[in-house]
């Protein structure tokens, strides 16, 4: 990576991160810098892989998935990534992450309700070969 992060860059990346449909010329007012200085940095923000993309926020609830749930799950060692690439494939699987901490791989799952939530983790997910052990967490609020 050439390209050198400075103060204004996270601005722009700050008002990026609190609505990705801001308009760079409202960047730029707020800012007080040109459009066209919004859009180079923003491209070169893009570019240099720092911004990867742009997404829609969705609320699981208005969408009928009434359960989200953290689910640390444990592998054989041998089965680590095998285990993490067939979990993946599952729609219920909102975000999958390899994790350092008190488990292998974490999911984010958005389902229907906590009964399908723990038929889907019964019948699909224990019995994957390799799966070890899995803790799932129900959310009950998302803050932030």
């Amino acid at each position: 990576m050439n390209y050198i992060l400075d103060d204004r860059d996270f601005q722009i990346i700050n008002m990026l991160e609190k609505n990705a449909r801001v308009a760079f010329t409202a960047i730029a007012k707020a800012l007080n810098v040109s459009e066209s200085t919004v859009r180079k940095r923003v491209g070169e923000l893009e570019k240099e892989g720092i911004i990867k993309g742009y997404c829609v926020v969705l609320d699981p609830k208005k969408l009928g998935f009434n359960t989200v749930a953290l689910v640390g799950l444990d592998t054989a060692p041998d089965k680590f990534l095998e285990v993490a690439k067939k979990i993946a494939e599952f729609d219920e699987i909102k975000s999958l992450s390899t994790s350092t901490g008190d488990h292998m791989i974490m999911a984010e799952i958005w389902i229907k309700d906590n009964r399908t939530l723990t038929d889907f983790i019964e019948e699909k997910v224990s019995k994957m070969d390799g799966v070890t052990r899995v803790c799932p967490a129900i959310i009950s609020h998302t803050l932030k």
